[in-house]
């Protein structure tokens, strides 16, 4: 049977316009800068076109060891200029939700939160001797709400779930197939794994995203994979798109 739909070696950026898509950042600043760089002195030098999107797949907290800087960065690099979009992660919105109900036991206490904590300052413990785990978490958790800013609060809810250009969807971790995109719904975007991986056909746009970390970018028929697992790895991969040409890019640090 015939497919019908985008096949990534067709698919094609806006003309005059050049894309970048950024996986996980994870709390490695020094990896977002070093990407924003080499992005930075590409466009200077190698642009043949006046226009670009920088789209940042979100998951910029959690698990690595400077989270604060990635907010602080990502938000002076919107502010400088708006072609600089930052699409929503799970732990994004995770970070959000242990600000707003101080959960000990959800994403952001079990999944990286306590070195995204340490990065504002704070330490974040389920184990203190002298009070239970919950009172501890608690103690914890208005710490952190007194010492993340407002401007990283504003920042974290100002993120939008896709974006499109071209032949390219953008998204945190994936689609429900067979939902049309401005259809999907936000936890898909941020939370879908196995119904979008598993799914061989091709979508009405090639869908790029990250969220499920893969050893080197991963890049099929209907999908582009770019989480490299950067906050252990040390390699940050993005995807760059010129009109037809596509190509991955990375660089790379400290593996942990």
């Amino acid at each position: 049977m015939t497919q019908t739909g985008i096949h990534y070696v067709d698919a094609r950026g806006p003309d005059g316009l050049r894309l970048y898509a950024i996986g996980d950042v994870h709390g490695r600043h020094d990896l977002l800068a070093a990407m924003h760089r080499r992005i930075e002195s590409e466009l200077e030098y190698k642009a043949s076109s006046s226009d670009w999107r920088i789209i940042h797949l979100g998951d910029y907290v959690d698990r690595g060891p400077d989270s604060k800087s990635v907010i602080d960065f990502l938000i002076e690099a919107r502010k400088r200029d708006p072609r600089n979009i930052m699409l929503a992660g799970n732990h994004d919105i995770g970070m959000l939700e242990f600000l707003a109900n101080g959960e000990p036991d959800g994403l952001f206490m079990n999944y990286g939160g306590v070195q995204t904590a340490r990065s504002y300052g704070v330490e974040l413990t389920r184990d203190a001797h002298w009070f239970g785990k919950e009172e501890a978490v608690a103690r914890g958790h208005a710490a952190l709400i007194k010492a993340v800013p407002r401007s990283h609060v504003d920042f974290l809810e100002s993120l939008t779930f896709s974006a499109s250009f071209g032949d390219f969807f953008f998204c945190h971790a994936g689609i429900r197939p067979g939902v049309p995109l401005d259809h999907q719904n936000q936890q898909d975007l941020i939370w879908i794994r196995d119904a979008f991986h598993d799914h061989p056909e091709l979508h009405s746009k090639v869908i790029v995203h990250g969220h499920t970390p893969v050893a080197e970018a991963d890049v099929r028929a209907n999908r582009v994979n770019v989480d490299t697992l950067a906050w252990k790895s040390g390699t940050l991969s993005a995807l760059a798109v010129n009109g037809g040409d596509k190509q991955i890019i990375d660089v790379r640090g400290k593996a942990f």
